[in-house]
């Protein structure tokens, strides 16, 4: 069994000063449990002062992003070349990167491709809007996410991916609908059914899945007990040592079947 991947998505918030506090709070609050994993996602500018000070027996980095090309005339662009050794993760297609951005899914296949050939792990994220929700497109948009992201990926490599489900509409920065439990498993199943049919019944049950949409400390609960989940990727909240620590003491009591 793989273990529980929690990420900690700092997003563009924190000076290398405060994200060195917030990381030190981290250490200070946050047990080591043997079957649950820890991702920081800081700004890029923070990855290398918090890669000397982190605990590698407790924590993993994760770049928020980072450009498909491993070099050349890209002025102020980070590679994924230019981070390896550094960081174990990368998100890839986050809702903000495609809102923002506007990130294509082939933009998003060719950082796939990027992160693999420099063996870094991909974490990605995909999910509908609230239009295409109401429009019933959910299922078509994860399709279409899913395998144009997955295209150049080998039955080699995919066991290794970590794909985060994100509806855009349950992030409290868009739209921050709150996502009832019995629909995210319905998008669960759903993933799972596409990995199938491009891997095989293998690469799905081995592929970890987590759950993305305004993670907090009182409902992380209910997604980490959707078959299938194995782990959420929590944005604003991991922004509070307390909150965050609790969420992983959340996990923690979950696999243990504590109240």
């Amino acid at each position: 069994m793989k273990k529980t991947l929690i990420i900690a998505n700092w997003k563009m918030n924190l000076d290398t000063h405060e994200a060195s506090t917030l990381l030190h709070r981290y250490h200070e609050t946050i047990q080591i449990h043997r079957d649950i994993e820890i991702a920081v996602a800081p700004s890029t500018l923070s990855l290398q002062p918090l890669s000397v000070e982190l605990d590698r027996r407790k924590f993993r980095l994760c770049a928020q992003d980072a450009y498909f090309k491993d070099e050349g005339p890209y002025t102020g662009e980070v590679s994924f070349a230019m981070l390896q050794g550094l960081v174990h993760y990368s998100l890839i297609g986050h809702s903000a990167r495609r809102v923002y951005f506007g990130e294509t899914l082939e933009t998003v296949r060719d950082k796939v491709t990027a992160a693999v050939r420099n063996g870094i792990t991909p974490v990605i994220c995909i999910g509908e809007t609230k239009q295409e929700r109401d429009d019933g497109e959910t299922k078509q948009v994860i399709h279409d996410q899913l395998t144009t992201a997955l295209s150049n990926i080998t039955s080699d490599d995919i066991e290794e991916i970590v794909i985060a489900y994100e509806p855009v509409w349950a992030i409290s920065t868009f739209e921050g609908e709150v996502a009832k439990p019995d629909d995210m498993q319905k998008a669960f199943d759903y993933i799972r059914f596409q990995v199938k049919e491009l891997y095989g019944a293998r690469a799905s049950e081995a592929v970890r899945v987590l759950y993305g949409g305004s993670v907090n400390e009182h409902d992380v609960r209910a997604y980490l007990a959707l078959s299938g989940c194995n782990g959420v990727l929590v944005g604003a909240a991991s922004l509070n040592y307390a909150k965050f620590s609790a969420i992983v003491d959340s996990a923690y009591r979950l696999h243990h079947q504590v109240e």
